[in-house]
């Protein structure tokens, strides 16, 4: 994990004005937060722009982390919930749904590890069927309520562990335990109708 040392340091410096610190901050939580907001809006163009959003507040609201009240990536994470909600809530009355020939976000950030990383003994209709599978979880996500959506993008896909997901999201522990189980039982059920529909 992160050592908070190092990370406290680094945000001194950058508080002072060291840009070559806030560089340091950008490329290690890039990765991260994009990846939490395309989980959540479902495009990577809004995934690019809502990471920068992200990015703007957490360089104006800097000086108000505190390391002793928790982990830098909590205090990430929840600035990153917390403008994903204000994002959803802003953006519910313009959402029209998806068209299902909309291409897939070509976005290198967009694609999980597993895609990228390419297996040679794997034959190329694996590696299709492997990605089409990414792509119905994806499309089944997005369907998902967002305080379900949340809890399970947070849980399974950054794990993180229950305390710390319920320090982000502002509830108790077992509130977001319920979440990830009704989540997850969702998800099956959203998949599974899926399936059925394929086959």
């Amino acid at each position: 994990m992160e050592d908070n040392q190092v990370v406290s340091l680094l945000v001194r410096r950058c508080v002072a004005g060291d840009a070559a610190a806030w560089e340091e901050i950008v490329q290690r939580y890039n990765r991260r937060i994009y990846n939490i907001c395309y989980r959540f809006a479902g495009t990577g163009d809004d995934a690019q722009d809502l990471t920068q959003e992200v990015f703007i507040k957490m360089y104006r609201t800097l000086n108000s982390y505190d390391v002793d009240r928790g982990a830098f990536m909590t205090w990430v994470t929840t600035m990153t919930r917390n403008l994903l909600v204000d994002h959803f809530r802003k953006t519910k009355q313009d959402r029209v749904t998806d068209s299902i020939d909309e291409a897939p976000s070509e976005h290198e950030d967009a694609m999980p590890l597993s895609d990228r990383i390419q297996d040679k003994s794997a034959p190329p209709d694996a590696r299709v069927q492997s990605r089409e599978t990414s792509e119905t979880v994806h499309r089944a996500l997005e369907k998902l309520s967002p305080e379900l959506r949340e809890a399970v993008i947070l849980r399974d896909l950054q794990d993180m562990d229950y305390r710390e997901i319920a320090t982000v999201l502002k509830v108790p522990e077992g509130t977001v335990k319920s979440r990830i189980n009704r989540g997850r039982a969702e998800l099956a059920r959203l998949l599974q109708r899926t399936y059925k529909q394929v086959i």
